[in-house]
This record gives structure tokens, sequence and C-alpha cells, in this order.
């Protein structure tokens, strides 16, 4: 059998299948139909290599909070009369999801999408579950609920973008004279463990200034591949991760960060950024001095609540906190340790 990408032969499984099933036996039904939520095939980063688990035929069906009570009903005609294989690949109707919008975002994120979203909210939000919301492809949407929810987690909100760059900004900063300290006394292992953190900061910023939703680790190189920016960056950063001398990692670092300077200024969102390095103190190394461009990119900040937030605790969001996959499937999780979990992340960001 020839290899199909996950979202086109889900495309084909809910017009050939799904679609079909449902307008016969339930013909006055409104629902959406999707590929959302996890898998490699909702990124369309899905190879061959992908269909070994958790692969497959599926749907994410949306029903009305008054018609989800049918789903065990349509579930069992689903069961009944899908193919046992579809294009050649097996068909597990378990993997197809009937849910409701709400009962989807509490599941993923952990909220009520009947009460107001708030600020604690979204920095509690992992990047790549935002992305997994907002990737893969809508099949069908009848009451258009299913478009407009993802048009709401479309992006960070204004303040919170501005907030999550300068966060960014501050770690680089906090770390970029680090990098160089450490080869300058001959510390080259830390040297070059500084500088793949500062890898990982640079293209988190890139997916920021790109105004992108960032992945997860196995994905994270691939999608910045697709960033605009990544063309000219690429060099450089590979350079920084490859060096075998602190100098050569400045130099690639220097001319990273005046692509991201220009790329800011491009923007317009604030006053003009400086694009060139400059001597940290008396040391004979130069930085960007990210800390303050931080400070430039707060000034800018509206929301009374971030900008409190920056003063007191400017920690970021979850993905600049932590890359802990165990904390955040908690984070993600609608039970007593779920909501343990993420009390005690909204209390980072309380600003009282």
């Amino acid at each position: 059998m020839s290899f199909i990408k996950g979202v086109e032969l889900c495309r084909r499984f809910h017009r050939e299948v799904v679609e079909s099933i449902l307008s016969d036996d339930y013909p006055d039904l409104l629902y959406s139909s999707a590929l959302i939520g996890p898998g490699s095939e909702v990124l369309g980063y899905d190879t061959e290599m992908s269909t070994d688990h958790d692969w497959g035929p599926r749907v994410y069906l949306f029903l009305s909070k008054e018609d989800i009570g049918s789903s065990e009903e349509i579930e069992k005609s689903l069961t009944e009369r899908v193919p046992k294989q579809f294009y050649g690949f097996p068909v597990d109707i378990r993997m197809s999801v009937i849910t409701t919008l709400p009962k989807f975002i509490e599941s993923c994120l952990g909220v009520n999408i009947d009460e107001p979203i708030g600020i604690e909210d979204w920095l509690s939000f992992p990047s790549q579950t935002l992305l997994e919301i907002n990737k893969g492809a809508v099949y069908r949407d009848d009451t258009g609920n299913l478009s407009a929810l993802r048009n709401q987690f479309s992006y960070y909100p204004h303040d919170i973008w501005l907030y999550l760059m300068a966060t960014n900004w501050q770690r680089i900063g906090q770390e970029e004279h680090l990098m160089l300290r450490s080869g300058f006394t001959g510390d080259k292992l830390g040297s070059s463990i500084i500088a793949s953190r500062i890898v990982r900061d640079i293209i988190n910023l890139c997916f920021l200034l790109e105004r992108q939703y960032a992945p997860y680790p196995k994905w994270f190189g691939t999608a910045f591949m697709h960033l605009k920016c990544s063309d000219q960056l690429m060099p450089y950063l590979w350079t920084a991760q490859t060096a075998a001398t602190w100098r050569e990692r400045e130099n690639a670092f220097n001319n990273a960060y005046k692509h991201l300077s220009s790329m800011h200024n491009r923007l317009g969102i604030t006053e003009m950024i400086p694009i060139e390095v400059s001597y940290f103190y008396d040391r004979p190394f130069k930085v960007m001095n990210g800390e303050r461009i931080a400070k430039v990119i707060l000034k800018h900040i509206k929301n009374e609540f971030i900008r409190e937030l920056a003063s007191r605790r400017p920690i970021g969001n979850i993905d600049q906190i932590t890359d802990n996959t165990n904390f955040r499937n908690i984070i993600r999780e609608s039970g007593l340790e779920g909501n343990h979990a993420r009390k005690a992340l909204k209390r980072l960001f309380q600003t009282s």
C-alpha cells in the first residue's frame, strides 16, 4: 500500500465513510469533523514510520451539548458500518473521538471555554497544545463553532505576546555572557552546553517573532526550518551548535542577534532596538544585552496585570519554565492531580 499523509487519509475517511454513515443514520445531525489534537499527522510531519502506532483513519466528531447523549449510539453505528481497512490501512474506530468542544478544550487545556480565559491560563498553556488545536484540518463545521474556537486560540493576545518576547530576550541576556565566560576559562563542554540552551531560546524567539506556536522537541527543529527566517539564521545557529571554540560561537551568535534585532524592528511594535553587539563590561567578549531589549519591549505592555507580573516575577510561560513532559501531561489532566498542578502553576503567575 502507498503511504498517504494522515491529514489527507482522514479527510477521505470522513468524506467517504463517516459522513456517509451519519448522513444515512442521522440526517438531521449538526456536527463538526476534524483531525486535530495529538499526533504527528496533525502537524503534517508524519511519514511511513509514523504508521506503526497511534496512526490511521480517524476523526474527531464534535457534537452539541444537546446531542452528545447520542454518542454511544453514533459510535455503535460507526463500529458496525466502517470497513476493516481503508486505502489499505487498518481501521480502529476507537481512534476516533466523539465529544463536545467544551470537553475537548477541558481535556487538552484544562479550562472551561464557557468562562473567560485569564492571563494565568494563557501562560499555563503549552505552545504544543495550542498548536494541536490550530493545525490539522477541519472537514466539516455545520455550526461554525469549531472554526470560531480555533480562531479564539489562533495566537496569544497582544500583551502576552510582548511579554513572552521580552522574557525570551531576558533568558538570552542571562546566559549569553556565561557561554563566553566559561569558554574563556577553558570549559569547552560547559560553553557548548550553554550555547545549546541559547540556540533553543533563539529559535523560540523566532517562532514568537513570526507569530507561530512552537512544537515540542521532536518537531522543534523541523518546524523552525519552515519559518521565513530559518534560511538566514540556520548557518549561524548550526555554527554556534557545532563550533569547537567559544570565539566561533561568539561570532555566530552575534550575527544571529543582529538578525533577530532587525526582525524585531521590522515589526514596528516598539522603538528601534540596537542591532549591534557591544562589549560585556570590560571583558574581552561581546553580547547583545538581551535584558536591555527585554526592558524596551516591556514598556509597551498596556495590561496592568502583565506589567505587574513582569516587574515582580518575569518568568515567562510554562514553555520557558519547564520542558518536563510528565509535568506538562499533569497540567493537561482534568482530575484532582491535574487541578492541583494547574493551581500551583497559576500561583507562580500571580503578582501578589
